[in-house]
């Protein structure tokens, strides 16, 4: 008894069409899986690009509250500009013929989520910035804000009295340089301008943002 032929259509599949669909599947999986990388990275990224922002932004509001006259931001006559967006530039300021002080024109900021006993309540989960500060004998102290979730700062007036260290964190997320140059744009104005880059070089592209204002 002979067998009957298969009818069109219902052969299996070749081992060449079985070798095409899987390379097709296997190129499909690999541009998902490349994809889903790119937007876990830019995801990232824009995390930190947003959080850079605002660090900059804070940064330029605390220099804005001091008077034209302050060391903080005033420019000896024979200089042009101080600080430096490349280099942490630490150094004596005499101005109006006022004692010198030592100024810093870079800091290094971490950010963090955390819940203690230092946010509005327990269980609470807030946002804790540590910001490091160089004093004139050489000790780097780092001033720790808790910003709980409803906007305001827990503790006292003064925060940073009470949150204040001489040990650096595991890690500081920020460094912050800025530049305060005179008679720029124009004559009688000076122009600071603060720069903001993650250390963290695992980000990639890496992270940097800078702002400008323009104030007597």
């Amino acid at each position: 008894m002979s067998k009957s032929p298969l009818p069109d259509g219902a052969r299996g599949f070749t081992l060449l069409e079985v070798m095409i669909a899987t390379s097709i599947l296997v190129i499909g999986v690999t541009a998902l899986a490349s994809l889903a990388t790119v937007m876990l990275t830019r995801g990232r990224q824009s995390k930190y690009i947003n959080l850079a922002g605002a660090l900059a932004s804070e940064k330029l509001e605390d220099l804005s509250r001091w008077n034209p006259s302050a060391q903080q931001i005033c420019i000896p006559d024979s200089d042009t500009s101080e600080g430096s967006l490349t280099s942490p530039i630490s150094k004596p300021i005499s101005c109006f013929g006022e004692t010198a002080s030592n100024i810093s024109y870079f800091d290094d900021v971490n950010v963090n989520f955390i819940s203690n006993g230092n946010c509005s309540s327990v269980g609470t989960v807030c946002f804790a910035e540590t910001v490091s500060s160089v004093a004139t004998n050489g000790t780097t102290t780092y001033y720790t804000t808790y910003h709980s979730p409803s906007g305001m700062i827990p503790g006292a007036s003064d925060a940073h009295t009470l949150y204040s260290s001489t040990t650096a964190p595991a890690s500081m997320t920020f460094h912050r340089t800025w530049l305060i140059e005179a008679n720029t744009p124009v004559s009688g104005t000076r122009r600071i301008t603060v720069l903001v880059t993650l250390t963290d070089q695992s980000v990639k592209p890496g992270v940097s943002f800078q702002m400008s204002m323009v104030r007597q």
